[in-house]
């Protein structure tokens, strides 16, 4: 369009029409002002034809689909930068000039050094390169513990996957709040054989964490968790079916939302069993709830717990069960204590059970991360290319029998099944819950607003009902004057990438131009000089 335009403005002022009045009525040799005004507008015009050419064939222009970073507001945290909006020359991260660039690497060479540099040059963006099969890179390649504080727009390509990793700048585009934040949690009982007894709580949060939402699969944190919860549901179903196999125990299981948002759906959740409701089995004897989290690889486990357990408690009965379980089947498995008291004065806290510690009901976090604060619990790269399938199901089966011992009070010499019963029914199961709980990101931002991720929470729903009693599926909506857990909307956006000539060629060509129409500008001005220098040599010439 904008050479089309060049050429009919130019074939106007061509015409005869637009000059009625000519510049001056001197002739040298023939020649006007108009007919000089006319040859420098065609020489203008053989210039802009000879430029633009190399300029538009050089242009191309590619579009992606782009995903915003996690950007959320957590009470009165804020986490992201709104900025959504980065337009930046590319340059590679080895560039010895990085500002207003926008850096291109490859996540192998993504350093924290690199990104520091960047930012102290004030770079406009970072793009971080990934494979398009996130499976197939090892987790140890990438500091994801340093990108979890930046923003960042992954944008896959039919090669690989790219992150726009954007700094925070006032005048980028705002993007409109969400306020549409639902927590959901179900809860499920398989109830014991008697009257008002007490109570074990089995829970895990089913929601991903990631650098990008739409990429947060959550495979070990907290598929694992949801997976191994199911499958002790289901197992367990078996001997509360019989009358002769019920224990004298309240099972009960829940799967909250919101535990990357410090464990919103849990709080939500005891808080409308314990103060709202009026009858409700928090309200009774609560032997202990066991939260599973991160537990599909490793070879040691870690008991997280507020609070050292009295020694005639339930709880300290079945970590001495899970003791006996790990030190005569799996003596290899590392089973260690971490206490950690509760910091009132923190605004989040680092493990489910802290919920329930901070309402006075005994419980603790069994996982194979020893340190809350681990990148493993919240990184893209967490795929189910690395579970240990193995690993997972021998921690499955660790719980399992551990529970099995503690409520029917059995010793390792007596056990209520066979353990290779255990195995088999594990084995055909535990892979295809991990693959249908790792085929969609279950970022909570998506979770009540994309088909396939709303499809998935139905389907804990369906496996709860089939298994469980008493089945409740709760949805928690926020007070939109004042939310407790705030995230932003459009989480992909389409990106354009140009493909341009560089700064400097556009410099070269604008001097270029310059140049030439300063020589024919002189030439205008001089022209009967010219002419008359011209003719007296073509004169001297031919005599």
């Amino acid at each position: 369009m904008k050479q089309c335009y060049i050429h009919i403005y130019v074939f106007d002022l061509l015409q005869p029409s637009v000059h009625n009045d000519t510049l001056g009525s001197r002739q040298d040799s023939g020649v006007t002002m108009t007919g000089r005004w006319r040859l420098s507008l065609a020489l203008l015009l053989l210039c802009v034809q000879s430029s633009l050419p190399s300029v538009l064939t050089a242009a191309s222009s590619y579009q992606f689909t782009a995903y915003r970073m996690q950007q959320y507001h957590l009470g009165q945290q804020k986490h992201g930068c709104r900025g959504a909006i980065v337009v930046a020359e590319a340059r590679s991260a080895d560039e010895p000039v990085l500002t207003r660039r926008c850096v291109v690497m490859k996540v192998s060479d993504l350093t924290t050094e690199k990104y520091l540099e960047a930012q102290r040059q004030n770079a406009a963006a970072i793009f971080i390169l990934l494979p398009q099969n996130t499976s197939n890179l090892p987790f140890d390649t990438v500091q994801v513990k340093t990108l979890t504080t930046l923003e960042c727009a992954p944008q896959p390509t039919s090669e690989h996957l790219c992150y726009c990793i954007t700094r925070h700048s006032s005048g980028f585009t705002k993007l409109i709040l969400s306020i549409r934040c639902f927590v959901l949690w179900f809860q499920g009982v398989l109830p014991g054989a008697g009257l008002d007894l007490p109570t074990i709580i089995i829970t895990a949060h089913y929601d991903s964490y990631g650098l990008a939402p739409w990429l947060a699969h959550g495979a070990d944190s907290n598929g694992s968790g949801v997976t191994i919860l199911l499958e002790l549901a289901r197992l367990f179903q078996r001997l509360y079916s019989n009358a002769s196999t019920r224990p004298q125990y309240n099972l009960m299981f829940s799967l909250t939302g919101g535990g990357k948002y410090n464990f919103l759906g849990t709080k939500k959740w005891i808080e409308e069993n314990l103060d709202h409701a009026e009858s409700s089995l928090l309200h009774d004897n609560v032997a202990f709830v066991l939260c599973l989290d991160t537990l599909a690889n490793s070879d040691a486990l870690y008991m997280h717990v507020s609070r050292t357990p009295r020694p005639d408690s339930p709880m300290h009965s079945f970590i001495q069960h899970l003791e006996e379980v790990v030190s005569s089947r799996f003596p290899w498995v590392g089973l260690e204590m971490v206490h950690k008291k509760i910091n009132l004065v923190e605004s989040t806290v680092a493990w489910e059970h802290e919920r329930y510690s901070l309402r006075r009901i005994p419980g603790f976090t069994l996982s194979h991360l020893e340190d809350p604060k681990s990148e493993l619990r919240g990184s893209i790269l967490d795929t189910m290319s690395q579970v240990d399938f193995r690993k997972l199901k021998r921690n499955g089966v660790i719980i399992a029998e551990s529970l099995a011992r503690f409520m029917f009070n059995l010793s390792d010499k007596v056990r209520s099944y066979q353990h290779t019963d255990i195995h088999a029914d594990m084995h055909t199961t535990i892979e295809l819950l991990m693959s249908i709980l790792t085929s969609v990101p279950r970022a909570t931002q998506l979770l009540d607003k994309e088909p396939r991720q709303m499809l998935l929470v139905n389907s804990l729903e369906h496996e709860f009902r089939r298994y469980l009693l008493q089945v409740h599926r709760h949805t928690f909506r926020q007070d939109k004057r004042d939310p407790e857990m705030t995230f932003f909307d459009q989480m992909n956006q389409p990106v354009m990438m140009y493909r341009v000539k560089p700064a400097a060629f556009d410099l070269f060509l604008g001097g270029c131009i310059a140049a030439y129409l300063g020589i024919v500008y002189y030439a205008i001005q001089n022209f009967g000089y010219l002419y008359t220098k011209l003719k007296s040599v073509l004169k001297t010439k031919h005599a």
